[in-house]
C-alpha cells in the first residue's frame, strides 16, 4: 500500500460540509471505506452501500485508530464511543452524501493521479473488456507504458494485479492510478461499469476519451429499469469536460442519446452508416476476418460484426490520441482476442468449440450471429461440398447467473433456441440460488415446440461432455456465459472451473492458433 500523509483540509478541498467537529489541520495517513482496513491516522468514509451501511462500523474504525470520520449523519454517536483507541477525539465531518464525495476525496488524497495520465474510459453493456484490453495491448506495442483496469485483470504496465470488480472502489481505483502514474505510465484504459458510475467511484477523475459500446438489458437487479441503467451510462458522458472526446457507437440506438448533453467533442464509429470511423467485413473465417477500415484493408484475428465494432472503437480512440492510421492497422493485425471472448478451440474430430463470456441476450445473439456468418461464408465458398455433407449444426451450452436479473433468463433461452440446432441449458454461477430454479426460469420463455431442441443438465461439466458427444465434423459448439472465469460460484464458495480446461480434458482439443 502506498504510504501518504496529507492535511485533512487538503483532502476535503472540493467538499462542502454540513458540519465539522475538530480541526481540519489534522494529519491523515490514509482513506478507507472498509473499517477492517483502517490504520492509525486514517480517514474513514461511512458509505451507505447496497448491502451494508458504513455508519454501523464507525465504532470499529475508531477502535482501529481512525483520526477522522466522514459521515452523513451523527446518529451513530449515540451508540459509538467517540474516541480513538488512544483516548483522543476524532475529527467528524458531516456531508449530505458520502457516496457523492468519496471519489473526490480519494483522488485528492492520492494527488489527482488522473491529471498525470491520459485516461480512457469504456462503458456500455458489451465489449468493454475487449476494447480496453486491445487498447492497452496496442499502445504497449507502440512503445508506451500503460495501465489497464478491467474485468479480467488489472495491469500496471506489465505487472498483473488481480481484479475483483469491473471497476474498483474509489479508494482502490485512485491508489492504482497513483501507482500507474508513479510507474511512468502514460496511458490508462479502464472499464467503467454502471455500478461504478452511479456509486460515483469515478468521481473526480479526468478522462481524455470516453467510449460508448452499446446498451442492452443487464443489471436490472440493481438498476430496476432499463431507463435507469441507460441513464447511468449517460451520466459518464455528461461528466466529460470540454477538451475531452466522446466516442460513440452510431450503430446502437442509444449511441447519440449518450452524448447529447456532453461538453466533450463527439466522434462516431459505425459498420452500417455514416460515421467518423467506418468499417466493413470483406471475408470471415473462424480464424479471423479481412476488413476494410476507413478505406484501408487489414486482416485481424477476430470474428463477428460485434468485434468489428469493438475494433472500430479501438481504431477511433487511437486516432483521437494522435496515432497514424497505418501504424494503428499494422498493430491491429497482430492483436489477439481477449481470454474467453470468442475464443476458438479446434477438436481432433473436426468440430470447433467457441468459448465466450456472453451472459446477456444481446451478447448471446451477437456471438451466434457471428458463428452463422462464418458458416454461411464457408457454404458460399464451397457450395459443392455443402450438398455432399450434412449442414453443420450449432450446439449451444448456456445458463444464467443466480441472484441477478431474473427477467433476462427466458430471453437468454429464447435467443439460444432461435439460433441453435440444439441447446443444453446448464448451471452458470448459481450463487445462492437453486440451479434448477434458474433453469426453470429459462425454460419458462420457451414454447413446447422449442423445448424439443433443449436438454437440461445441471452439472456444467456433464453438459459440456454431452455437447461434445453430440457434435460431428464441421459442427460448432458454443459454450457461453463464463468465458475467462476459472471458477463456479456455488453457495458463496468459488470452486475451480474453467470451460476451456474442461473441453481440453474431455476431448484433447486445443486452442486454435491466432
Amino acid at each position: 500500500m502506498i504510504q501518504r500523509k496529507m492535511i485533512l483540509n487538503d483532502v476535503l478541498e472540493s467538499i462542502e460540509s454540513k458540519a465539522v467537529e475538530g480541526s481540519l489541520q489534522t494529519e491523515i495517513t490514509g482513506v478507507c471505506i472498509d473499517s477492517r482496513q483502517v490504520m492509525p491516522g486514517s480517514l474513514f468514509v461511512a458509505i451507505r452501500g447496497t448491502q451494508t451501511d458504513g455508519h454501523r462500523f464507525i465504532d470499529t474504525a475508531l477502535e482501529r485508530g481512525a483520526a477522522a470520520i466522514l459521515c452523513e449523519d451523527k446518529g451513530w454517536q449515540d451508540d459509538a464511543k467517540c474516541v480513538m483507541h488512544d483516548g483522543r477525539y476524532p475529527v467528524i465531518v458531516q456531508v449530505p452524501s458520502t457516496n457523492a464525495v468519496v471519489g473526490n476525496v480519494a483522488t485528492a488524497f492520492y494527488g489527482h493521479p488522473s491529471k498525470d495520465l491520459t485516461l480512457v474510459g469504456v462503458t456500455g453493456t458489451n465489449g468493454k473488456t475487449t476494447i480496453a484490453t486491445l487498447l492497452y495491448n496496442m499502445f504497449r506495442q507502440m512503445g508506451h507504458r500503460c495501465g489497464l483496469l478491467s474485468t479480467v485483470c488489472n495491469y500496471i504496465d506489465g505487472e498483473p494485479v488481480p481484479a475483483t470488480h469491473t471497476t474498483p472502489d474509489a479508494i482502490e481505483l485512485n491508489m492504482m492510478l497513483r501507482r500507474m502514474a508513479d510507474a511512468g505510465c502514460e496511458y490508462v484504459f479502464m472499464e467503467c461499469s454502471s455500478h461504478a458510475i452511479v456509486q460515483q467511484r469515478i468521481g473526480g477523475l479526468q478522462f481524455k476519451v470516453g467510449i460508448f459500446t452499446n446498451l442492452t438489458r443487464d443489471h436490472l437487479d440493481y438498476h430496476k429499469t432499463v431507463e435507469n441503467y441507460r441513464d447511468a451510462k449517460k451520466a459518464f458522458f455528461d461528466m466529460l469536460p470540454k477538451g475531452a472526446f466522446a466516442l460513440t457507437n452510431a450503430d446502437d440506438k442509444n449511441g447519440l442519446f449518450m452524448v447529447q448533453n456532453t461538453k466533450a467533442t463527439v466522434k462516431t464509429y459505425s459498420c452500417r452508416s455514416m460515421a467518423d470511423y467506418r468499417g466493413r467485413i470483406i471475408e470471415e473465417h473462424f480464424e479471423g476476418m479481412y476488413l476494410e477500415v476507413d478505406g484501408r484493408e487489414v486482416g485481424v484475428q477476430f470474428i463477428g460484426r460485434h468485434n468489428l465494432q469493438n475494433l472500430l472503437a479501438v481504431y477511433g480512440t487511437a486516432r483521437l490520441l494522435d496515432k497514424e492510421p497505418e501504424d494503428i492497422l499494422l498493430v491491429m493485425s497482430t492483436l489477439k482476442s481477449v481470454a474467453g471472448r470468442m475464443e476458438p478451440i479446434a477438436s481432433p474430430e473436426g468440430w470447433t468449440v467457441i468459448v465466450d463470456y456472453a451472459h446477456t441476450p444481446d451478447a448471446l445473439e451477437n456471438v451466434l450471429k457471428a458463428i452463422h456468418e462464418v458458416l454461411d461464408g464457408k457454404r458460399a465458398q464451397h457450395p459443392a461440398s455443402s450438398t455432399q455433407h450434412s449442414t453443420p449444426k450449432i450446439i449451444t451450452v448456456c445458463g444464467a447467473g443466480g441472484n441477478r436479473d431474473r427477467g433476462k433468463r427466458p430471453l437468454m433461452a429464447q435467443e439460444a433456441v432461435k439460433q441453435s440446432d440444439r441447446v443444453i441449458i446448464t448451471s452458470d454461477n448459481p450463487r445462492f440460488e437453486d440451479p434448477q430454479d434458474i433453469i426453470n426460469d429459462m425454460l419458462a420463455g420457451l414454447t413446447p415446440q422449442q423445448r424439443k431442441k433443449v436438454l437440461t443438465i445441471i452439472d456444467r461439466r456433464e453438459a459440456i461432455r454431452t455437447a461434445t458427444m453430440m457434435a460431428e465434423r464441421g459442427d460448432v459448439i458454443l459454450i457461453a456465459g463464463k468465458g475467462h472465469e476459472d471458477y463456479q460460484e456455488i453457495c458463496g464458495v468459488k470452486h475451480h472451473f474453467d470451460d476451456r480446461e474442461v473441453v481440453q480434458e474431455i476431448t484433447g482439443a486445443y486452442p486454435s492458433a491466432r
